[in-house]
């Protein structure tokens, strides 16, 4: 057996950490023991990345201690962190889209050589490395032209190319489906039998009873408990993340679904993806949901009623009346909004204002007479939906970017509400959102709803899904496999269909 000086891999005691005037971390501690999956909660701005990104050495801490291996470390930036054994894997991606996977893969390799470089070497090994995975991505694929479920995958397996003794995921799972997650887990517990010690960042808590061993959570930059796994339930994880009771997640359904279709989709084909032959109608007040695995074509058909993607035929219909979308600003004149799963490429406008990103939909409602912007009415509109989307700002002036990530949602869901969607389709409303900004997502889809609005909303959380919709499509393959109505939803039915399987 191996000769540890320290139960513990990683020790980080009386952490503190202050942006200007703001703390962001007092006095926190974190240890993690050898072969183990600690899980590290709390709410968007808890200080969970600051945390992290002191442990890698993107940051220096302001006071405080890190043992690696019973040895005290101060890692000056990433590359420290690396030499070191400490790979991290944060939400937001950050590969080279114009590389190939195996060239994003072992970027970290790349000019080691003086000589030359063993492509067919590096691409086999990262073909390898992605097939141990349990993952179907070719390795000499250019990483731009891949979903964004494999660009995750090639994250993951780019920290693994490394030697790397301590592994942070952060929101791995977000763009996963229930079958791709369950791979990753089956591949961490196998990375935890040899030895490696990983931290475990997620909002979805019922991973962390899967999975973890022990856990940490962090409430407004301050530790409120450490402790295994198997001394806490779901509530008192809950309880230490936002510091009350959370007794009622998803809103009960109160609105008033109209008798007609407010939308229509009739056999709606692609030109350049998979989906084909998509029907289905939305009525004004209900909540569509749209389930499936990934690559089944959920986001594609959300793309291409929006018209961000080409379609080859197909008859949409808002209010009985035929509209052609064939560019996102068709979209938006018919009044349909579309939130990206892809919050930050597609979603806002990170390095602009709360402001500009809200107003960016809505000219025409906040201009004056001569088409000039009217800064009353601007300010108004804004200002209105910050207070009742509750986003957490100082001013409407803060850069989004600046926002945590269930900020920066509400903030994308505020710029289609400015300008009164009679059609909103949403696709992966709670992503890397914390447990109380998810109720507040739902209850505003439900108010969005209770006004007429046609609501659709795509999600790869089966339990959310579930929680928030009127029915249920499943998609298989490109099309609609199967329709749910309230009284036969469940996981396995969902499962099924998604497999192209019939019900029990």
């Amino acid at each position: 057996m191996q000769n540890l000086e320290s139960e513990y891999r990683v020790e980080m005691t009386g952490i503190s950490k202050s942006f200007g005037v703001v703390s962001v971390l007092d006095n926190v501690n974190l240890k993690i023991k050898h072969g183990e999956i600690h899980a590290l909660l709390g709410e968007n701005g808890a200080g969970k990345s600051t945390l992290v990104k002191i442990l890698s050495g993107v940051h220096q801490k302001d006071a405080g201690q890190v043992v690696l291996n019973g040895k005290e470390i101060n890692p000056k930036n990433t590359h420290d962190g690396q030499v070191l054994g400490i790979s991290v894997v944060y939400q937001e991606l950050s590969l080279v889209n114009d590389l190939s996977v195996a060239e994003n893969i072992y970027l970290h390799k790349l000019g080691a050589s003086k000589f030359w470089m063993n492509w067919k070497e590096i691409t086999n090994d990262a073909q390898q490395l992605i097939n141990s995975l349990g993952f179907e991505i070719d390795a000499s694929a250019i990483v731009r032209d891949l979903s964004i479920v494999q660009k995750q995958v090639v994250e993951i397996a780019k920290a693994l190319s490394e030697d790397t003794k301590v592994l942070v995921l952060d929101e791995p799972t977000t763009v996963f489906d229930p079958t791709d997650a369950q791979k990753l887990f089956d591949n961490l517990l196998r990375l935890k039998k040899e030895g490696m010690s990983i931290i475990y960042i997620s909002h979805h808590l019922e991973e962390i009873f899967k999975i973890a061993d022990s856990i940490t959570v962090l409430k407004d930059g301050v530790d409120t408990g450490s402790m295994p796994v198997s001394e806490i339930d779901t509530d008192g994880v809950i309880r230490l993340m936002i510091g009350r009771e959370l007794k009622d997640l998803y809103p009960t359904r109160t609105s008033k679904i109209g008798d007609d279709p407010i939308f229509e989709v009739k056999n709606l084909t692609a030109k350049d993806t998979l989906v084909h032959n998509v029907s289905f109608t939305v009525k004004p007040g209900e909540v569509l949901g749209i389930a499936g695995l990934g690559g089944s074509g959920r986001t594609e058909t959300a793309k291409l009623i929006f018209g961000a993607d080409k379609k080859k035929s197909g008859t949409l219909l808002l209010n009985g009346k035929e509209i052609k979308t064939n560019s996102p600003a068709d979209a938006v004149g018919f009044q349909i909004g579309f939130v990206s799963e892809d919050r930050k490429e597609e979603g806002v406008f990170l390095p602009l204002s709360i402001r500009k990103n809200i107003s960016v939909t809505s000219f025409s409602s906040i201009a004056g007479k001569l088409g000039f912007i009217s800064v009353d009415k601007e300010y108004a509109n804004v200002l209105s939906l910050i207070e009742k989307l509750n986003i957490k700002t100082p001013s409407s002036e803060v850069n989004v970017k600046n926002l945590s990530g269930g900020n920066q949602q509400k903030v994308a869901l505020a710029k289609w509400l400015s300008i009164d969607s009679k059609v909103i389709l949403i696709d992966e409303p709670t992503r890397g959102v914390d447990v109380g900004a998810k109720v507040e997502i739902y209850n505003l889809i439900n108010e969005v709803a209770q006004k007429g609005v046609g609501v659709i909303v795509i999600s790869s959380d089966m339990p959310e899904i579930m929680g928030i919709s009127d029915r249920i499509l499943v998609m298989h393959e490109g099309t609609i496999y199967g329709e749910l109505p309230k009284e036969k939803f469940s996981e396995e039915n969902i499962l099924r269909y998604s497999i192209g399987k019939p019900l029990k």
